[in-house]
């Protein structure tokens, strides 16, 4: 069935309607990756947009059970240019056209997607919807329709849970956290617990942790209230942090600085990253609509320790005065390069620093 794509701009791509045949409005992206579709409508970063794939062909892997990034998918829609039958060695796997009829998600294929993202990229995220019909009630609908803000409530934890394990204790502030922390945590044996990001310093600390990660998550950080950074700024002293995606950017302005929001949101898993200490560059997943402003770090409290090779952009950052630091890319290859596996390295190695200094 032919459906259409209305943009907040009034542009407007026709297309073959998949998944399910409901009307969605959302934020409209576009994410690069060549693989790891199921990961990406999965992510909770991405929720209430729609994303539209640059990759040709989507949807010959089928759906599986190693690569949910969340329990259930929180996207309004996906955008494709070729929707692929799964493939034949593949037939016990539910196939993506069916994922996204039983998740009341709907899709549309056979769309010019490198049209589209050109001008995504010149205009940036706009609001958009999925139709049957384009006429002035669509459009109307459309410009009237007030997306949500409340992102991270949408996506994270409202109560503790555990994920238990033998080694580090480390706790893990939910601000709609992707699975492939946890499977990176579960790597090294960690006993997770994991807290809304709405708890409380006493809370954390009551649990003793060995050290502290601030998950990625979806939305503008400037939403989240105050008790978010004052939660950081105690907890940053007392055990070794980490912060990831949103994590990295609430970690920033715990301290200090400020974010500019991109004109084009970067999603994708081919963007150089170079570490400054070591010079070593590798390539990395990202979805960010923020960047950290360079002129707004305090220099005396932190520093800069990777840097997008695209643009420059601060990719990581590092506390002068405590065992904290953050990175922007997502360091769990869930989609995308192992290479930044080094940074939960990194800080495994930290936590047993501290561990050792305080038993």
């Amino acid at each position: 069935m032919q459906r259409h794509l209305i943009l907040e701009d009034g542009s407007t791509f026709v297309g073959e309607g998949f998944g399910a045949p409901a009307t969605t409005f959302g934020e409209i992206v576009f994410q690069t990756a060549m693989t790891g579709y199921q990961e990406s409508i999965t992510n909770p970063i991405y929720d209430g947009q729609m994303i539209v794939f640059a990759m040709p062909v989507v949807g010959a892997d089928g759906i599986h059970a190693e690569a949910y990034e969340s329990v259930k998918p929180t996207i309004r829609g996906m955008v494709v240019h070729d929707l692929a039958e799964i493939s034949t060695n593949r037939q016990r796997r539910m196939s993506l056209d069916r994922f996204l009829k039983q998740n009341n998600i709907p899709g549309l294929c056979q769309v010019d997607t490198r049209q589209l993202i050109r001008h995504l990229r010149e205009s940036g995220p706009q609001k958009a919807t999925i139709v049957d019909y384009v006429d002035d009630h669509a459009r109307d609908q459309l410009a009237a329709t007030v997306l949500t803000k409340q992102q991270v409530q949408n996506t994270a934890t409202p109560k503790a849970y555990a994920n238990p394990g033998r080694g580090y204790h480390i706790v893990v502030i939910d601000f709609g956290l992707k699975h492939g922390i946890l499977r990176m945590l579960g790597d090294y044996d960690s006993n997770v617990s994991v807290l809304p990001y709405t708890t409380s310093v006493e809370e954390v600390l009551t649990l003793d942790p060995d050290g502290i990660i601030l998950s990625s998550g979806p939305g503008n950080p400037n939403s989240l209230p105050e008790s978010v950074f004052t939660l950081i700024r105690v907890l940053q002293t007392k055990a070794p942090m980490l912060g990831i995606g949103l994590g990295h950017e609430l970690f920033a302005m715990a301290n200090g600085a400020t974010l500019n929001p991109l004109v084009a949101e970067y999603h994708g898993m081919n963007h150089p990253i170079q570490e400054i200490i070591s010079q070593e560059i590798f390539y990395a997943m990202q979805g960010r609509g923020y960047v950290v402003d360079d002129q707004t770090v305090d220099r005396k409290k932190m520093f800069v320790t990777h840097r997008d090779l695209v643009d420059q952009s601060i990719q990581g950052l590092r506390h002068r005065d405590y065992p904290a630091f953050s990175v922007q890319f997502f360091p769990d290859g869930a989609p995308g390069p192992i290479e930044p596996n080094v940074i939960f390295a990194d800080f495994f190695e930290t936590v047993a620093d501290y561990v050792e200094q305080y038993n």
